[in-house]
């Protein structure tokens, strides 16, 4: 497909204006520390991601996509089903191997460590779906285009799947208020803030929970499903127990996280205490 960076870019830049607005007008928690300095850091490790995988990847899983497409690799291209069912197959297969990887970089310790540093940030809004270490999206990468080649979606549902996820990502880490009553149809359908949220609580139970980016239907049928944290979104804490300083927050320290702190108790075949706190609102 011509002009594909054009659209994805298109697509992010619009999303991103959008709920970075919704936040500005109706935030769902007030913020624990400097905006400006975490934006600074969180947005740095996008640009320095971007750059790193233009030139650290041979191929990107549209051009994969394409040769796959043209040499018959893939289940769907063997299969060749009408384009309706190939669409729906390949999204929902490739959003199934992003659920599984998600958890993988919870379960395996040294992955944790890398992962530590999209759950260290100290408030939650759109950037932090964007915080991911270098290493961890080299990784995720070359799982997609393993997921690329074994499921052989069409370029049009790679396209697609990549402004679907990009774009969730950025919807459900949202410091977005959205009624309680329309979040439980909302997420029925969708992973939504206020449910993904909970997946970065401070305490280890509701760390291992809510894996999901796009579709919510995953943690329901494995059960990691959690409605909701038991401080409430309000009194809930943010981040890891080990990664409380302020002060560290810069871009450098973040690179360097999964090398100098400790990793916690929060990999999943540790998976703590049921949390005790009294709950509230949520």
């Amino acid at each position: 497909m011509k002009n594909e960076v054009t659209v994805r870019l298109a697509s992010f830049l619009i999303i991103f204006i959008l709920i970075a607005l919704w936040e500005l007008i109706a935030p769902r928690r007030q913020p624990a520390v400097s905006k400006s300095r975490r934006w600074f850091a969180n947005l740095g490790i996008v640009f320095l991601n971007s750059a790193l995988v233009r030139v650290a990847m041979p191929i990107l899983p549209v051009g994969l996509a394409m040769l796959a497409q043209k040499e018959g690799w893939g289940l769907l291209n063997v299969l060749d089903p009408p384009f309706p069912l190939e669409l729906i197959a390949g999204i929902v297969l490739l959003d199934l191997v992003v659920y599984l990887q998600h958890v993988m970089f919870h379960a395996v310790p040294i992955l944790w460590r890398i992962h530590m540093m999209h759950h260290a940030d100290l408030d939650y809004d759109l950037t932090t779906g964007l915080r991911f270490h270098p290493v961890e999206i080299i990784i995720s990468m070359g799982i997609k285009l393993a997921a690329v080649a074994a499921i052989g979606p069409s370029v049009f549902t790679v396209i697609l799947f990549e402004i679907l996820l990009n774009g969730l990502a950025t919807f459900n880490h949202g410091n977005i208020y959205i009624p309680h009553t329309i979040d439980r149809v909302l997420r029925l359908f969708l992973v939504t803030p206020d449910m993904h949220r909970v997946h970065h609580s401070v305490i280890i139970r509701e760390t291992n929970s809510n894996f999901g980016f796009n579709m919510p239907w995953w943690d329901r049928l494995f059960g990691t499903y959690r409605a909701q944290p038991i401080a409430g979104h309000e009194g809930m804490t943010i981040g890891l127990s080990q990664f409380r300083d302020p002060d560290r927050l810069g871009l450098l320290w973040m690179l360097a996280l999964p090398f100098t702190g400790k990793p916690g108790n929060y990999s999943i075949n540790r998976w703590g205490k049921e949390p005790s706190i009294k709950k509230g609102r949520g």
